[in-house]
């Protein structure tokens, strides 16, 4: 089968991890997948995903019409079977561009853009929110064949939200490559403790996404101001790149004087590293499509700590492999952190529960083949569109 995946761009976020992820093994199954792109990216898996030999084509045309039209080309001279959408504007042009083409439309829903939570972030307009989720509601319902949600709570919020019918959706959780990943071992955590100049018996605390006002990192900085106070030599790793909530975060940093307790790492490349030389891996964020980064804190055997919000207690076990707290509380999420750290036994059991989660649900090769089965179901019209 003949696919075009199309994707704003091959950046930082999960479901750019994702797609690269996938690329090999949809090869491998038969699916020639050709990746159409809005905008470039300096960091992200976009150079990684060209030198792998994928097909990416690069759509330079700067409106969602001439976009479409630029998509409908390719799908005619490519003879394309699907066209798979993935993030706003690429829906916007690709359900666009398969308007009246024997190729159905399948859109990945990857995030809850429409909760009520939205409307707290100050970075957000509400006027606008709600014309794009208007938009995206009409081309969902009319110019859609059939949707991916990563998640049953994204399913359920787009059902909520946009008004399309439940059974146009399908669920299919995002896996993560365990050999890119690599084992979790003694040798690996000493040597990535070294190069980072980390005691070796120190607490770490690794958290990893973009600093957005949903992540809730804010809440996070305020915890480890008490955290310091209780578990002496405690340390917290923040991958992710800068964003929307940066200012705060430098400002919150600076105002508790946190110092050496907290890393501002900015964007990684290394974070399987720094996951496997970490104890805890922390989750505060207010709202979740399904967080790729708690995946790969299993898959390495980490313990987690995470806000209790629907995606998280779906991808992870309450008490089998994880604490899950109130959001938006930092003395909760303290509290729960402290409480993991000073249990061992506890840690060892979560540790190895992770890991057997992960190998169990959100292996790679599981996960792409309940993609390919899917990309054919909805070729041949079995399921609703």
């Amino acid at each position: 089968m003949r696919v075009l995946i199309v994707v704003n761009g091959l950046g930082t976020g999960g479901t750019e991890r994702s797609l690269a992820e996938m690329l090999p093994g949809y090869a491998q199954r038969g699916v020639n997948a050709i990746v159409a792109c809005f905008y470039r990216r300096d960091e992200g898996v976009q150079d990684g995903v060209i030198a792998a030999g994928h097909d990416v084509r690069f759509i330079e045309e700067k409106s969602v019409p001439t976009r479409a039209r630029a998509l409908r080309r390719l799908v005619e001279e490519e003879r394309v079977d699907l066209i798979h959408t993935q993030l706003f504007d690429a829906n916007m042009a690709g359900r666009l561009a398969g308007v009246g083409l024997e190729a159905p439309v399948l859109t990945s829903l990857v995030s809850m853009s429409y909760e009520p939570i939205r409307s707290t972030d100050p970075n957000i307009s509400r006027h606008k929110l709600r014309v794009v989720r208007a938009v995206d509601g009409w081309t969902s319902r009319h110019l859609t064949n059939h949707f991916h949600a990563v998640s049953h709570a994204v399913k359920d919020a787009a059902v909520r939200a946009l008004g399309i019918d439940p059974s146009r959706v399908t669920v299919v959780e995002r896996g993560r490559d365990a050999r890119r990943l690599g084992e979790p071992s003694f040798e690996r955590r000493t040597t990535v403790r070294e190069a980072l100049g980390i005691d070796p018996d120190a607490p770490v605390l690794i958290t990893a996404g973009r600093q957005e006002y949903v992540k809730g990192h804010v809440y996070l900085l305020e915890a480890m101001a008490e955290l310091r106070t209780r578990v002496p030599g405690v340390l917290l790793l923040l991958a992710g790149r800068r964003g929307n909530a940066s200012e705060e975060l430098d400002t919150v940093y600076e105002r508790l004087g946190l110092g050496d307790t907290v890393r501002l790492l900015g964007h990684r490349d290394d974070v399987p590293d720094l996951l496997a030389a970490s104890d805890i891996f922390v989750l505060p964020s207010l709202i979740e499509g399904i967080a790729g980064a708690v995946i790969e804190a299993m898959a390495l055997g980490l313990p987690v700590v995470a806000s209790d919000i629907p995606s998280t207690r779906e991808v992870l076990d309450p008490g089998g492999n994880a604490l899950l707290v109130t959001p938006q509380q930092p003395t909760d999420l303290a509290d729960a952190v402290a409480t993991l750290l000073g249990d061992h036994p506890m840690m060892e059991r979560f540790a190895e529960a992770s890991r057997h989660r992960f190998e169990e649900r959100f292996t790679l090769d599981r996960i792409v083949d309940r993609m390919v089965a899917m990309y054919g179901n909805v070729i041949e019209g079995n399921l609703s569109s």
